[in-house]
């Protein structure tokens, strides 16, 4: 098992976690640290436990939103594929033709 300290609000706090995996831990406290963080600067030292709190509940309330955007993303309906390129390709070619055969007439007029 792998272990790492993090500072939470100032304070140490020995943690292990699986091998490998102390960057991300490091990370995830960092995030969790800078919360709380804001919640001090914005309402003074309320008390480690609720300042603990209002971080976890801003973090599931972002993870809820993230969860429902997903959600979202998965159920929208996928782009149209196009089957066949050189047949868009050879319509493209066409339309151009035709616009310049437009264009080349207008000229003679």
């Amino acid at each position: 098992m792998g272990e790492v300290v993090v500072k939470i609000n100032g304070r140490d706090f020995p943690l292990t976690c699986a091998d490998g995996q102390e960057p991300r831990t490091r990370r995830l406290a960092q995030y969790v640290d800078g919360k709380i963080a804001e919640f001090s600067k914005s309402l003074g030292q309320i008390g480690e436990a609720r300042l603990l709190l209002l971080a976890a509940l801003v973090i599931a309330d972002e993870l809820s939103d993230a969860g429902e955007a997903l959600q979202q993303e998965r159920n929208r309906p996928p782009a149209p594929v196009i089957a066949d390129a050189g047949a868009v390709a050879s319509g493209i070619r066409e339309i151009a033709e035709r616009i310049e055969s437009i264009a080349a007439r207008i000229e003679t007029t």
